[in-house]
């Protein structure tokens, strides 16, 4: 009895464990998007002398180097953001994949 309730908390962190990795997955896609509409933003203004940014409702006139420059550092942690849900992911699904192989031995068992 006491084996088939283990199975069954197993089930259920199976459970969360894929709610997470859908979570993981709707923020990398969210990110993703970010990443290339600054990769756009990149190629528009490497391709124009004159560089303007949105504050709030109004657009401003700013130096094209200081917008440039801005858009860059946002590349880089987008990437490292990326990067770094995609390693949760990774050790989220070999955890998956344990537990799914523990659940399956147990209900073999039975």
């Amino acid at each position: 009895m006491a084996q088939k309730e283990d199975t069954e908390k197993k089930i259920q962190q199976l459970q969360l464990i894929e709610q997470s990795i859908q979570s993981m997955l709707v923020q990398k896609q969210q990110f993703r998007a970010q990443q290339m509409e600054t990769e756009a933003a990149l190629k528009e203004l490497a391709g124009t002398k004159e560089a303007y940014k949105i504050l709030g409702n109004i657009m401003v006139a700013t130096k094209k180097e200081d917008l440039q420059k801005e858009l860059e550092e946002k590349k880089k942690k987008l990437e490292i953001r990326i990067k770094t849900i995609e390693k949760q992911e990774n050790e989220i699904k070999e955890k998956a994949e344990k537990t799914r192989k523990e659940v399956v031995s147990e209900m073999k068992k039975e």
